[in-house]
């Protein structure tokens, strides 16, 4: 089985004193789970995220070697147990314009992705980068790769909602269930006038019933 979780108004859930982010960060933390990731999951793309609701000033400074590894990891995992997949190819998108432009335009690329890239590839994953951010989701929905590991929100959200804006998946890695949920928010301005659009609901429901049953199969 697994948990499809609907919309949540982050303000309620504090204003009803539960002091979490949205339901990620509920469910990791009554699971016991150390380690959680954000992967919007649909037919054409996939990506995770290694920051997520941060300013972008900010993003530099939480990137790290280790972050980015173990977001690989879970990202190689899922693939591998959640969707079937029995190699996985993972590409890692860059911070900056292309891809720094040897420092040119950063050196994020050079002193935390690439390092981190090679570290998860010696263990034995089939990852590679960092890509230029603005050619990297071309290659993933051509089909050279089956994720895209991704530095901050809208670096994967913007390409992610272009194509499966009505029916994109946001799919919890790293806990001991499985849960996913849609990748919209609650909508109150469109309540009770018969428009809202079920299809992230749905396709939510049913990729969680999808990933149940891989998981069951892959531990067969």
């Amino acid at each position: 089985g697994g948990i499809a979780t609907c919309p949540i108004s982050k303000t309620a859930l504090n204003n009803a004193g539960y002091n979490f982010p949205g339901h990620t960060e509920l469910l990791a933390d009554r699971t016991g789970s150390k380690q959680v990731a954000m992967m919007m999951a649909g037919s054409q793309l996939r990506v995770t995220l290694a920051t997520i609701h941060c300013s972008l000033a900010e993003i530099p400074s939480l990137l790290s070697k280790k972050k980015i590894v173990d977001l690989i990891t879970l990202t190689n995992a899922s693939l591998h147990d959640d969707f079937n997949l029995l190699n996985p190819r993972i590409a890692v998108a860059g911070l900056n314009p292309h891809g720094g432009e040897d420092c040119l335009f950063g050196s994020e690329e050079q002193k935390i992705i690439a390092p981190a890239v090679r570290i998860a590839a010696d263990s034995g994953i089939d990852v590679n980068g960092p890509y230029s951010p603005d050619t990297v989701f071309n290659k993933a929905v051509s089909g050279s790769f089956d994720a895209v590991i991704c530095m901050y929100h809208d670096q994967g959200l913007i390409p992610f909602k272009l194509l499966h804006f009505s029916d994109g998946v946001n799919v919890t890695l790293g806990l001991p269930i499985v849960r996913t949920s849609v990748d919209h928010g609650t909508a109150y301005d469109i309540a009770g006038k018969g428009i809202a659009d079920c299809r992230s609901l749905s396709a939510a429901i049913t990729m969680a019933s999808l990933i149940s049953s891989n998981r069951r199969n892959s531990v067969r």
